[in-house]
C-alpha cells in the first residue's frame, strides 16, 4: 500500500464512518436474557511499547485505552458485572480507573490469558452468571453493538465457546479460524507458525474476543496446557479443549475489522488515536457542528459540542469539555475540562483549563485562563490577559495585558490594560474584590487583600494598598514633576 496523506486518510475515514444511530437497548443482564459478566484482559506489560507505564493506561482519544473498553462494556452490562483482570502495575491501573465502578481481579503472576480466567474463577463460577464475555483491554474500538451480537449469537447457538473473528487484508501473525465445512462451527484455530501454506491464505482471524458458557468454561479450563514456547495458558486453546470434550464451539464475524485492532506498538496506538478522533469528529458533524479540516483538530472522546458551533483548524478540545451552541472556536485554541455557554467567541491562541464561561462572552486572542476562572455572560477577556481563580461578572471587560488572580470582579467593570492583582505575598495568597461598575485605570497595581467599592474609579498607574470606598476616586502615584531644559543640559554636559 502506498503512502497516504493525512488529509486523504481523514476524508476516507470520515466518508466510511458508520453514521447509523443505534437505538438504546436494555442491558444483557435483564431478566429475559442470560446473566452475563464481562471480563476485560488488562494484566499485560506491553513490552513493545518500551514504557515504564502500564500498557492499558497509555492514552488514545484523550483517555486511557482501558477506559474506552470499560465505557463500552458499561453500555452492555452494569459496572458491577464487569471484572478487569490486572497484573503489571496493578495498583496504578486500579487507582486510575477506580471511578468507573467496575471490579478488579489481580493476576499477580502473568501466565497467559487462560491463566487470567483461572485466577478469576471465584468471580464467575457458581450459578451467578450464565455467560462470560471476554474483551481485550488494549482494543478500544470495540463497540457495544458488537459485544451484544457476540453474546446473543452465543446464546442462540447454545454454544460452550464463541469466537469473534474478522477478515484482514494482511492476516500475518494472527491465528486463522478453520471452520467446519464453512459452517459456524469451528474446527480449529491455527497459529501463524503452525499454519500450512494453504491455511496461511485464510483471511479470517481470531480476534481474541470470546463468549463462554460459564459452567463449560470452568469445567474444562484446568485442561489447558503450558506445552508451548512461552509456557503459558492460552485462552485460544479452549477451542480445542472444548472440541475434544464434544462441546459446541462457534464463530461470528464482525463486519468492521478495525474494531478488534489492538495496540501492541506506539505506531499502532497512534493509528487507533487517529481513528477515535476522526470518528468523534464525524459524530459532531452529524450533530450539526462545523469542523474545518477535522484531521488537524484534537477532540477527545468525551467532549460535547452544541449545534451550529464552528471549530476552526488546529483546535484542541480536551477532557470533559462542554461547548454550547452557536459558538466559534478559532484556530490554535486549547480548551481543557471547561464549560462554555452558547454564542461564545474564542479568538485564536486562547488557552483555557478548568474554567466556566457564560453565554455571549468573548475571549482572546492569546488569553490564558487557568483553573478556577469563571467568566460571566457577555464578558470580555482579551489580548494576553492571564487569569487564575477569578469570577468576572456579567459584561465586565479586561481586554489587554493584565494578570487577574484570586479576584472577585463584579458586573460592568472595566479593567484597564496592564492591571495586576498582586495576590501573593511570598507565603500566602490573598483576594482582591472589585464591586460592580468599577473603572480600573491602565497600569494599576492592586495589592491584595483589597476591596474596590461599587462605582469607584482607580486612576491610571496607581498602586492601591488600601480599600477604596464606593464612588470614590483613588490615586496612588507620585506627583508629576517637570524640569524644563534638563535634557538639553544633560546632552551638553557630555560634549
Amino acid at each position: 500500500m502506498g503512502r497516504v496523506s493525512p488529509l486523504a486518510f481523514a476524508v476516507y475515514w470520515l466518508s466510511m464512518a458508520n453514521t447509523s444511530k443505534t437505538k438504546a437497548k436494555s442491558s444483557l443482564s435483564s431478566p429475559a436474557r442470560p446473566r452475563v459478566a464481562i471480563a476485560i484482559m488488562a494484566a499485560g506489560k506491553g513490552t513493545r511499547l518500551k514504557s515504564k507505564h502500564p500498557k492499558v493506561l497509555h492514552e488514545v482519544g484523550g483517555k486511557p485505552i482501558l477506559a474506552h473498553v470499560i465505557a463500552t462494556a458499561k453500555k452492555v452490562v452494569p459496572a458491577k458485572d464487569i471484572f478487569v483482570i490486572i497484573g503489571h502495575e496493578a495498583e496504578l491501573v486500579r487507582e486510575a480507573l477506580a471511578g468507573t465502578g467496575v471490579n478488579f481481579v489481580v493476576q499477580a503472576e502473568q501466565r497467559g490469558t487462560g491463566h487470567a480466567l483461572m485466577v478469576a474463577r471465584a468471580a464467575f463460577s457458581g450459578d451467578k452468571y450464565d455467560q462470560v464475555v471476554v474483551l481485550s483491554g488494549d482494543a478500544p474500538l470495540i463497540t457495544a453493538e458488537t459485544i451484544r451480537k457476540l453474546s446473543d449469537f452465543h446464546a442462540a447457538q447454545k454454544a460452550a465457546m464463541t469466537l469473534l473473528s474478522a477478515d484482514l487484508d494482511n492476516p500475518y501473525g494472527y491465528g486463522r479460524v478453520i471452520r467446519k465445512g464453512g459452517r459456524v462451527e469451528v474446527q480449529a484455530i491455527v497459529e501463524e507458525k503452525s499454519a500450512t501454506p494453504r491455511q496461511k491464505n485464510i483471511r479470517e482471524i481470531n480476534s481474541g474476543f470470546y463468549a463462554f458458557a460459564t459452567p463449560a468454561l470452568y469445567e474444562h479450563i484446568d485442561r489447558l496446557s503450558t506445552a508451548n514456547p512461552h509456557g503459558e495458558y492460552y485462552l485460544t486453546d479452549m477451542a480445542e479443549v472444548l472440541h475434544r470434550a464434544r462441546k459446541k464451539v462457534v464463530v461470528i464475524k464482525t463486519e468492521d475489522a478495525s474494531e478488534v485492532l489492538g495496540s501492541n506498538t506506539r505506531a499502532e496506538m497512534m493509528m487507533l488515536d487517529v481513528r477515535l478522533r476522526l470518528t468523534k469528529c464525524r459524530e459532531l458533524l452529524d450533530e450539526g457542528v462545523t469542523i474545518f479540516y477535522p484531521h488537524t483538530c484534537v477532540i477527545d472522546s468525551d467532549v460535547e459540542v452544541g449545534a451550529d458551533t464552528v471549530i476552526e483548524p488546529f483546535v484542541q478540545l480536551l477532557g470533559n469539555t462542554k461547548i454550547g451552541a452557536d459558538c466559534r472556536i478559532r484556530s490554535y485554541s486549547v480548551i481543557a475540562n471547561s464549560i462554555l455557554g452558547d454564542r461564545v467567541t474564542v479568538r485564536p491562541g486562547t488557552i483555557m483549563e478548568d474554567s466556566r464561561v457564560g453565554a455571549g462572552a468573548v475571549l482572546g486572542p492569546y488569553t490564558h485562563m487557568r483553573p478556577g476562572t469563571e467568566v460571566g455572560e457577555g464578558a470580555h477577556l482579551g489580548n494576553f490577559v492571564e487569569t487564575k481563580k477569578i469570577k468576572l461578572g456579567k459584561g465586565s471587560k479586561a481586554n489587554h495585558l493584565s494578570y487577574l488572580g484570586d479576584a472577585e470582579i463584579g458586573e460592568g467593570v472595566n479593567v484597564g490594560a496592564g492591571t495586576i492583582t498582586c495576590n501573593y505575598d511570598g507565603v500566602k495568597k490573598h483576594k482582591t474584590v472589585i464591586e460592580d461598575g468599577v473603572f480600573i485605570g491602565s497600569d494599576s497595581t492592586l495589592v491584595a487583600p483589597v476591596k474596590i467599592g461599587r462605582g469607584a474609579y482607580v486612576a491610571a498607574a496607581s498602586c492601591i494598598t488600601e480599600d477604596v470606598p464606593a464612588d470614590a476616586l483613588a490615586l496612588g502615584r507620585a506627583r508629576q514633576s517637570v524640569k524644563e531644559g534638563w535634557a538639553r543640559a544633560k546632552r551638553e554636559s557630555r560634549r
